[in-house]
């Protein structure tokens, strides 16, 4: 496993099976789980409470317990790199339309139908009110 998209989606399987089945990262991770893999679950666990927070603010009408897990991790993922790029450190840190993209194009392949336009209307919007806090458009 050595693709960047490879490693962030095992990530979000990681942080998917933390959250259902309650047990510790380390013991969810695949066999061949990279340093970066690892390093981003643990720092989007280390976020939760920041990430959640700005998920809560865009799943208009929607609470973050009722957004479905897989989503949710996926979004982590996404918001912890676009958000804390530093927290995970990469050679070649992925932009925020770049994580947006990954996000979107795993819950296609992951998620129920309606998931991509759900997972993409919120990370949109949570880059645009970091973009408008960072004074840019």
């Amino acid at each position: 496993m050595s693709r960047r998209t490879d490693q962030r989606r095992a990530a979000a399987f990681a942080l998917y099976q933390h959250e259902l089945t309650s047990r510790e990262l380390d013991d969810v991770f695949e066999r061949d789980a990279t340093e970066f893999t690892r390093a981003l679950a643990y720092a989007a666990s280390d976020y939760t409470a920041d990430l959640d927070a700005v998920l809560e603010r865009h799943a208009k009408g929607w609470s973050v317990d009722r957004i479905a897990p897989l989503e949710k991790a996926i979004m982590r993922i996404a918001l912890l790199e676009m958000l804390h790029p530093d927290a995970a450190p990469s050679d070649t840190p992925i932009p925020p339309e770049g994580a947006i993209d990954e996000a979107v194009e795993t819950a296609k392949e992951y998620c129920g139908a309606d998931a991509p336009g759900f997972v993409n209307g919120i990370l949109a919007a949570a880059l645009r009110e970091q973009r408008a806090a960072a004074g840019g458009a």
